[in-house]
């Protein structure tokens, strides 16, 4: 069964909720990275641009790529395709038990972004060893 998290670009920033009810509720924290992007976007008027453009900047969740690597797939975080999402003023759009895989526009690296985790841990602890 999926299970989309969806929010609509229009719809205002959430206010005076807890940290329980912005990072433990059943959207995981996304709707909160979303607008975290949104908030971004107008700060930092050239990241917006840089996921405008397609490419997978470098942010706070496991998923943006600053260079090509040997290998030209990593994993991702859905915390980041949320923040990116909204970085590009879209409406919030995740399905929870899905991939998405996302080729940035700059590095050609393709991203896939995944609900399970240990997928981007155990990618640096490969890349380390």
């Amino acid at each position: 069964m999926s299970q989309h998290v969806q929010r609509n670009i229009a719809a205002p920033l959430r206010t005076g909720l807890t940290r329980t009810q912005l990072w433990e509720a059943a959207d995981q924290g996304l709707i909160k990275c979303w607008e975290v992007g949104r908030q971004r976007a107008a700060r930092f008027p050239h990241i917006a641009q840089q996921c405008l453009d397609g490419e997978l900047p470098v942010l706070g969740w496991k998923g943006g790529v600053s260079r090509s690597l040997k290998k030209l797939e990593k994993y991702g975080s859905l915390k980041y395709l949320a923040q990116w999402q909204g970085l590009r003023g879209e409406d919030l759009n995740i399905d929870l038990s899905e991939e998405r895989s996302l080729t940035c526009s700059r590095t050609k690296m393709v991203v896939t972004f995944t609900p399970d985790r240990t997928k981007y841990f155990n990618q640096m602890a490969e890349a380390e060893a």
